[in-house]
């Protein structure tokens, strides 16, 4: 049986594969793929932001190699990055209960 660790690295990497490819290289998100992960995937995420052109932004800032696509290290890089703010913000919240 996988650790909890294991589990989220294996559902990482299936998330991922789940959208990629379908409208073109396997291993990468094109714009549409990457809307649709989001959209499914981090729904109260977006649904919280203000900024009707938040996708591109995303996009934009996770293509580091500028090809239109985001793979697979791309991508782990914008779920590290919500974690850490995810995790900053319940300990600050923590915190505010605490007082």
């Amino acid at each position: 049986m996988p650790s909890k660790l294991e589990a989220a690295m294996d559902s990482l990497i299936t998330v991922f594969h789940n959208y990629s490819g379908s409208e073109g290289d396997k291993n990468k998100l094109n714009k549409g793929e990457l809307k649709e992960l989001l959209n499914s995937e981090l729904t109260d995420f977006l649904r919280s932001q203000k900024d009707p052109l938040l996708v591109e932004k995303i996009m934009s800032d996770l293509d580091s190699n500028q090809d239109n696509e985001v793979d697979f290290n791309e991508f782990v890089v914008l779920v590290a990055a919500l974690t850490v703010a995810c995790n900053d913000f319940f300990q600050e919240q923590q915190s505010k209960k605490a007082k």
